[in-house]
């Protein structure tokens, strides 16, 4: 169920980087605005550069806002820690404030982040699920009933990085994993990104088709006294 147009919901996206999170709200039916730090040339929905922890503090009101999702950094405990050299180091963890000022708030939201994350009661997403070539796990906590489709890792290709082709000449749009060189155009379709995004951004961002499968159950829990207690 999605709404006519004109009357979608807004949904607010927090820590929104180029818009992977936003684009599945979006395709399922919501307004997004998006709320970063930094500047965000790439991202596709309306946009304002503020820190996300003081948006959901000092907005005098958030009457218009339906639902909230974020995404606070998880470089502090993404896999990418294990390659040692620093790689991590410098991000805040801003996950159990973001936790707090969420659940005090009392609209309905969405926290994303990494696997090794301290989210409450989560459930996971694959890209596999999806039909993508790329698995991607992610953790998602909501205060309104959320399922996840199963991962669906047998029907990528045995032996074969999700996302990657045969060699290819390397440039600044391409990534070498190994023995695979992996243009960005090819690993846009994996992740099923249609916009344009730099290779930072996209290994940053999630694929759009998990939060378009969470927005149409958050739209139903708006529609519906479904809303848990936080």
């Amino acid at each position: 169920m999605t709404p006519d147009p004109g009357t979608r919901p807004l949904l607010v996206d927090l820590f929104c980087c180029a818009g992977g999170a936003g684009t599945g709200y979006a395709r399922a039916g919501f307004d997004v605005l998006g709320i970063d730090i930094a500047p965000q040339p790439n991202y596709p929905h309306r946009f304002i550069q503020a820190d996300a922890l003081d948006y959901l503090r000092y907005t005098p009101n958030l009457d218009g806002v339906a639902a909230i999702h974020a995404s606070p950094p998880c470089q502090t405990r993404t896999a990418y820690r294990r390659r040692g050299a620093g790689v991590g180091d410098g991000y805040e963890d801003l996950i159990a404030e973001t936790q707090d000022l969420l659940r005090a708030l009392g609209l309905p939201y969405v926290i994303e982040n990494v696997p090794t994350a301290p989210l409450r009661d989560p459930v996971i997403y694959c890209g596999s699920s999806f039909g993508l070539d790329v698995r991607r796990h992610r953790l998602f906590e909501a205060n309104f009933p959320l399922a996840a489709p199963p991962c669906n890792h047998a029907a990528q290709q045995p032996g074969r990085f999700p996302g990657a082709t045969n060699r290819a000449p390397m440039s600044r749009a391409t990534v070498e994993v190994g023995v695979w060189r992996i243009p960005l155009d090819v690993q846009k379709r994996a992740m099923g990104i249609d916009w344009d995004i730099t290779l930072r951004e996209l290994s940053e961002a999630i694929p759009p088709a998990y939060t378009e499968h969470i927005g149409q159950q958050l739209y139903a829990a708006i529609a519906t006294p479904l809303l848990e207690a936080a």
